[in-house]
């Protein structure tokens, strides 16, 4: 049960994520959570949106270098030592979070954290072994 993280890779120059957005906004795609990380020359900006496919064919034909990625999105207790207890569940079994970011949906009892991890069959069996709902590609786009 992953979900599916846009990747755009962005030149570190003025306009570039307004381009982004821009092109995300005209193709009628809803951005849900983002992780922008940069270095010198690039950044690359992570997105989870309402419609992936349609926002890659959009970027793309915008211009921009985008891909795909399956990641883990995770419904975690929203109060201190959530997001704690996911990540336990998934150390605890030897894996190991490549990146991750969360956002909260809505003012209520849980956030959402996405992860990518070196084996997400694994992860997820991790995770719903110890009680945490994984949300399914559907759940996350209707947040």
């Amino acid at each position: 049960m992953t979900a599916i993280q846009i990747s755009v890779f962005l030149e570190n120059k003025s306009g570039r994520l307004a381009e982004v957005t821009h092109a995300l906004a005209k193709g009628g795609i809803n951005i849900r959570a983002l992780s922008l990380a940069e270095t010198i020359d690039y950044g690359v900006l992570r997105l989870i949106v309402d419609k992936p496919k349609e926002a890659k064919t959009a970027l793309a034909e915008a211009g921009f270098t985008v891909t795909e990625t399956e990641v883990i999105a995770v419904a975690m207790p929203d109060r201190p030592g959530g997001l704690a207890g996911i990540v336990d569940l998934v150390t605890r079994h030897g894996l190991n979070i490549e990146y991750l970011y969360a956002f909260v949906g809505q003012r209520g009892e849980n956030a959402v954290v996405i992860f990518r991890v070196d084996n997400a069959e694994e992860a997820i069996t991790a995770l719903q072994e110890g009680g945490a709902h994984v949300l399914s590609a559907a759940e996350l786009s209707a947040i």
